[in-house]
């Protein structure tokens, strides 16, 4: 076992020499007057002292008293940095300043994921001990959790710490990922951890016309433009001292990117036929799906927008990056499927491996749909793999009827139409797994009808 850096600084290492000391007798006090969890730890990573809150989340204080911090929270033998985590403690002692990460612990409630900051107390220029407060997140870390954010795999947690250190900030922040990873739940995590006294407000860029973007981004006034009746107030001010969330922003029009850099660069904007110049107020928070470098060099999406959005990127895993939470999901998603008064069916050992294997290339959003499929044809007490044709082998290599070969543009018309009759959800929904905008399903969609009604009359 690796020593602490702080260890070898010390000789007398009784509990109660230690808290003889001014500076420990000021950090128990400092605790006890804090209502999140805290506690006071040597640099061997004894537990001197609990806070009633430390107490209430991990076990009774006298029995937490002289037990490593790691394996009251943990359950672990050796401390976090030895077990493949960051150890706050640790990387404190190694600078001297205060450390944050997020871990999950495994409280009196089970497993929840805990923003933790080790801060060194000192004396004599020396650090003698740490204070180390826990806070709880918004963030389930097991399936009977009460909120739609769920994991544990590492990948997930490091995106969770990354949304918990810029949430007290005013900094934009650009989240990236697949479709179907959950960035918008992302975005309103962010939202909620920042405490913001105004409204988490939504704009879908996606299938926005020409035009659109600017009248629902600024609102406009009566008579502004033909059909405009009526005054209407813009997504900006409806977000006012809360967050704008542009979900898609890759999708907006060039032509109205130029719009919002000004409104990012003055935080002042006119509604659409007005004249009266309106303060801004309010933090900006964007996703995409796409690769907006690369459309910046394709001369896509402008190069200067790009910079003011992408302040801070947080990159959503996709969830073959995070297969170990996929147990999680699932128990999650079920519960949340399932609507009948009887027991919902259970989730068998072979079916947990297939889905757990499978690549999932629509995201979580494919998960909900492929589980929600399950339980329809799933009668008995157990979903089964017959239940999962679309990723358990089944009808997974259909033959190629080689009587008439037809163009790619012509196969992909009957799979566009083909798919578009059969999902379950709405277009736009359809459209990030498919990859494309809003925009671009409904006209391809209706070249491919075109197309199907030419071929039926020939």
């Amino acid at each position: 076992m690796t020593s602490n850096p702080a260890q070898h600084r010390y000789t007398d290492t009784s509990t109660a020499s230690w808290m003889s000391q001014p500076a420990l007798q000021s950090a128990v006090r400092e605790i006890e007057s804090l209502v999140i969890p805290a506690v006071v730890l040597d640099p061997g990573y004894r537990i001197l002292a609990a806070n009633p809150a430390y107490s209430a989340l991990y076990g009774d204080a006298e029995q937490l008293l002289s037990q490593s911090c790691f394996k009251v929270s943990h359950g672990y033998q050796v401390p976090c940095d030895q077990a493949g985590e960051s150890c706050p403690m640790a990387r404190a002692d190694r600078s001297g300043h205060p450390a944050r990460v997020l871990h999950v612990h495994q409280t009196n409630k089970g497993a929840e994921h805990i923003f933790v900051e080790a801060r060194p107390v000192r004396a004599d220029g020396h650090i003698i001990a740490f204070i180390e407060t826990h806070r709880q997140i918004p963030v389930g870390a097991r399936a009977n959790a009460d909120m739609p954010l769920i994991g544990q795999a590492p990948s997930f947690t490091r995106m969770m710490e990354q949304v918990l250190r810029v949430a007290p900030s005013e900094a934009p922040a650009l989240i990236l990922g697949e479709s179907g990873t959950g960035k918008h739940l992302i975005a309103r995590a962010l939202h909620e951890s920042a405490e913001c006294a105004g409204d988490f407000v939504t704009v879908e860029c996606s299938g926005l016309l020409d035009g659109m973007f600017e009248n629902r981004l600024f609102g406009y006034e009566k008579g502004a433009f033909p059909g405009a009746e009526r005054k209407q107030i813009g997504q900006i001010e409806a977000a006012a001292g809360g967050t704008l969330f542009l979900d898609e922003v890759g999708d907006i029009p060039l032509a109205d990117q130029a719009k919002l850099v000004n409104l990012i660069e003055t935080s002042a904007y006119h509604r659409v036929g007005g004249v009266e110049m309106r303060r801004a107020a309010f933090r900006l928070v964007c996703a995409t799906h796409r690769d907006l470098e690369a459309m910046v060099a394709r001369g896509e999406f402008r190069q200067d927008l790009y910079y003011r959005i992408n302040i801070f990127p947080i990159k959503v895993p996709a969830l073959r990056e995070r297969r170990q939470d996929i147990p999680l999901l699932a128990e999650y998603l079920l519960d949340d499927l399932w609507q009948e008064p009887s027991p919902r069916p259970r989730i068998g050992n072979d079916t947990l491996q297939v889905l757990t294997a499978y690549a999932w290339p629509g995201n979580i959003r494919q998960l909900r749909n492929v589980l929600q499929r399950a339980l329809l044809l799933t009668d008995g007490a157990d979903i089964q793999l017959e239940a999962l044709p679309e990723i358990s082998g089944e009808d997974q290599n259909p033959q190629v009827d080689l009587g008439r070969i037809v163009t790619l543009d012509e196969h992909e018309q009957h799979y566009l139409l083909q798919v578009a009759a059969r999902f379950p959800g709405e277009k736009r929904e359809l459209a990030k797994l498919l990859g494309v905008s809003e925009r671009t399903l409904y006209r391809k969609l209706e070249q491919a009808r075109k197309a199907y009604e030419k071929r039926k009359q020939s």
